[in-house]
C-alpha cells in the first residue's frame, strides 16, 4: 500500500502495476488480479468504485495536470487543400506530389495549404483539440531549413479526437504523420510530457508505444517502462526508422498488424528487445 494506493512489482520478470486514489484501474493490475484468482465480477466493482473515486472532488491531482488549450489562428489564407484541389494553384503540385511520395491521401487527415509566402511549399497539419484548432505545424516539402514552423501548445497530444472508445489500443508515436498513416496519436517529440500521460492514460485502453528507430527513441521506451505501457518492437529492414517509412515499404495493413503483433508488456522482455530494435543507431 502506498499513500492509500496499490503497487505491485515482481522482481523477477519485472511485472509492474499500480493504483493511487484519482486513477481509474488499469489494464495491468486488472491482468494481475485475474492472475491472482480474483473473481471478474470484484474486478469489475473495483474498476467502479475506482470511477466513482475519481470523480470525487477530494482527487483531483492527477487531472489538474491535464492543460486547458486555446483556440489558435492558422496562417493567413490556409484552407483545407480539398477545397484547393478544385482548380490546383501550380504552387500546390509540390505540396501533393510529397504528399504522393509519402502514401499520404486528401482523405487521411483535413490538410491546409495557403499561397501565402513563406507557406507555398508546405504542408499543414492542424492540431484539433475537441474539434477546435489548437494549432498547427507547416512541415516544408522542399529542401532547406526550417524543416517545421509549428504553433503547438505545451502538453498537447496529437490527434486524441480521432480515438473513439470501442478501441482496444492506442498506439504512440512521436511525429503527427506516422500518427495519420496508422490513426494513432503522437506526442510531437521522442520524450512523453508530464501532462501528455495523464490524457493517454485517460483513454482507458491498451497503450502500445512505437518509438523511433534512433537514439532519442530510447528515451521515450523508458518512459514507457515507468507508466506500464507497452511497447512495439516491429520486424522492419534495416533503414525503415518509423511508421511512414514502414508504410512506404509495406503499407497501411500491414504496418499497422506489424506493430499490434509485436507489442510486448513485460519489462524484462522489453528491455532485451529494445538492444536489438536500437543496435543498429548504436553500432
Amino acid at each position: 500500500m502506498v499513500n492509500e494506493g496499490v503497487s505491485y512489482h515482481c522482481f523477477n520478470c519485472g511485472f509492474k502495476a499500480s493504483w493511487q486514489p484519482g486513477r481509474k484501474v488499469s489494464v495491468k493490475l486488472k491482468k494481475l488480479m485475474q492472475w491472482l484468482g480474483v473473481a471478474d465480477d470484484t474486478i469489475t466493482k473495483c474498476s467502479l468504485e475506482a470511477m466513482r473515486i475519481e470523480e470525487d472532488s477530494t482527487y483531483q491531482g492527477e487531472r489538474s495536470l491535464i492543460p486547458v488549450f486555446i483556440d489558435k489562428a492558422m496562417p493567413l489564407g490556409a484552407k483545407p487543400i480539398k477545397e484547393w484541389i478544385i482548380d490546383p494553384p501550380s504552387e500546390l503540385i509540390p505540396v501533393l506530389e510529397y504528399m504522393a511520395s509519402r502514401n499520404l491521401y486528401v482523405d487521411d487527415y483535413k490538410w491546409y495549404w495557403t499561397d501565402e509566402e513563406g507557406f507555398q511549399n508546405r504542408l499543414i497539419v492542424p492540431f484539433y483539440h475537441q474539434h477546435r484548432i489548437v494549432g498547427y505545424t507547416a512541415r516544408k516539402v522542399t529542401a532547406g531549413k526550417p524543416k517545421y514552423i509549428s504553433e503547438q501548445q505545451p502538453g498537447y497530444v496529437f490527434n486524441l479526437d480521432s480515438q473513439t472508445n470501442n478501441r482496444k489500443y492506442v498506439i504512440v508515436t512521436e511525429g503527427p504523420i506516422d500518427a495519420i498513416c496508422i490513426d494513432g496519436i503522437a506526442v510531437m517529440s521522442a520524450e512523453i510530457g508530464p501532462t501528455q500521460a495523464p490524457q493517454i492514460s485517460q483513454l482507458q485502453r491498451e497503450v502500445i508505444v512505437l518509438a523511433d528507430r534512433d537514439d532519442a527513441g530510447v528515451k521515450m521506451v523508458e518512459q514507457a517502462l515507468e507508466l506500464g505501457w507497452s511497447v512495439a518492437f516491429p520486424e522492419w529492414e534495416e533503414g525503415i526508422k518509423d511508421v511512414n517509412d514502414a508504410v512506404n515499404r509495406y503499407g497501411r495493413l500491414y504496418t499497422l498488424f506489424s506493430i499490434i503483433n509485436s507489442k510486448e508488456s513485460n519489462n524484462l522482455k522489453i528491455q532485451l528487445r529494445m538492444r536489438k530494435w536500437f543496435k543498429k543507431e548504436e553500432e
